[in-house]
């Protein structure tokens, strides 16, 4: 059968998108459906004649609603930057990236407001519908790019992860998030959340297809992904805090991945990592990311804050309220335990955890405060650690009756060895 062009499926997409039955008009905030048509048709005419630009040349691709393009405000799932919101002077470094590398953009995917919530709902834009189940959340804050993933809105899509927020949706959502090594990926033209924190990552169907994108986003040579050999790895269990109060459906899905895995020929040790005891005190004082995100909109907090989410909202009222001394010290303290972090993973090639203690919740059940904020609090647990220790991490789909993952966790850096171990356990997750 011949291969559909590259005009041939972005229509499709498109169709996916506008399908007034589907979640388009939630996943999706811009369409760009003329640019993407000519640049899909340039794709076609550079194939015909043999001048191909690389791997994502002719890929369509999404982006989340914080990355700028020029000449439209960045909105960010945001009313108030809706409406106030300055038309940005240049596209965001990654979106120059992807263009550059031949990828179609077809459109800005819906994502909680400023970025600052797992949960994925968005009281603005509406709140895209998870593939699996309608009725849950699909994760945040990237909301809308595992939907336009999964639905055939786009081939890949990119998001931001500043506390699981690629990973979290690719996880609720049966697909594949990958969060690089905070430094690869300029973060410059992103609305920041937390300078300290933020990072860019794709959201795709397969590990293959996220490591072609982050090399293109990060300007590195595309190679193909070589898995690596099973008896040559070595993971840990992160015993403890990542494995506590897992629900009926992570709990045993993740120990038939074990199982999987040991039975591939895989090492596997339980290791004990009294540093999450120091990262947990640095929490309970408030953290580094909500001092940050006060210093971002704490302008937009004062005048307009009856129309930010107020499940957004009274997170940056907490930021607002650390002080700077409080701040400095945290801030102090997350270096040193960054580096001993980064000493304690020398023996393991990798982490092994569930990527979030839950599944998706409905999106009933978090339209109540307090059950959003146990429910967030759950599904960012374990992601949330990998920014903070300053690590790289991918979350891989698990067969369950609900989308669980499975997250890979390993040193700042070894971003191509953790994609080759990715590719290399996929097969045996899918078992």
């Amino acid at each position: 059968m011949k291969a559909l062009s590259c005009r041939d499926r972005l229509e499709k997409a498109l169709a996916r998108i506008a399908d007034p039955n589907g979640e388009g008009a939630r996943a999706c905030l811009t369409v760009y459906a003329d640019a993407a048509r000519a640049a899909s048709d340039a794709a076609d005419a550079r194939a015909a004649r043999g001048a191909h630009l690389g791997p994502l040349d002719g890929i369509i691709v999404s982006i989340k609603d914080l990355f700028d393009v020029a000449g439209e405000p960045t909105r960010a799932g945001s009313k108030v930057l809706a409406e106030e919101g300055a038309p940005a002077a240049v596209d965001a470094p990654v979106v120059a990236r992807l263009r550059q590398a031949g990828a179609i953009i077809i459109a800005k995917t819906n994502m909680t407001e400023f970025a600052f919530s797992g949960i994925g709902a968005n009281p603005h834009f509406g709140t895209p519908g998870n593939p699996r189940d309608r009725r849950r959340v699909p994760g945040g804050s990237s909301a809308g790019a595992p939907v336009a993933v999964a639905d055939g809105m786009c081939e890949i899509s990119i998001g931001t992860d500043t506390g699981g927020s690629v990973r979290i949706p690719a996880a609720l959502c049966g697909l594949v998030g990958f969060k690089p090594s905070r430094q690869r990926v300029p973060t410059d033209g992103a609305l920041p959340l937390s300078k300290t924190l933020d990072s860019i990552g794709p959201i795709a169907r397969d590990v293959a297809d996220c490591a072609k994108v982050d090399a293109i986003m990060a300007g590195e040579e595309f190679r193909p992904i070589q898995p690596i050999g099973l008896d040559e790895l070595r993971l840990g269990i992160a015993t403890g805090l990542p494995l506590d109060r897992l629900d009926e459906v992570v709990a045993p899905a993740f120990k038939t991945a074990l199982g999987y895995l040991e039975g591939a020929g895989i090492r596997i040790s339980a290791e004990e990592l009294p540093l999450l005891a120091d990262w947990v005190a640095v929490n309970e004082r408030g953290g580094v990311l909500a001092p940050e995100a006060c210093a971002v909109h704490r302008d937009r907090l004062r005048r307009r804050a009856a129309d930010i989410d107020p499940n957004v909202r009274v997170r940056i009222e907490r930021g607002c309220a650390i002080s700077e001394a409080d701040y400095v010290d945290m801030m102090r303290e997350r270096t040193r335990l960054v580096v001993a972090m980064d000493a304690r993973l020398a023996t393991v090639d990798a982490l092994i955890m569930p990527t979030t203690a839950i599944v998706a919740p409905t999106i009933a059940e978090v339209a109540d405060p307090k059950v959003f904020a146990v429910c967030n609090a759950a599904l960012l647990r374990n992601t949330s650690l990998a920014n903070f220790f300053d690590l790289c991490a991918i979350s891989l789909p698990l067969s369950a009756t609900l989308p669980v993952g499975l997250m890979l966790v390993a040193r700042n850096g070894r971003d191509h060895r953790l994609l080759r171990i990715a590719a290399a356990v996929a097969p045996s997750l899918a078992s």
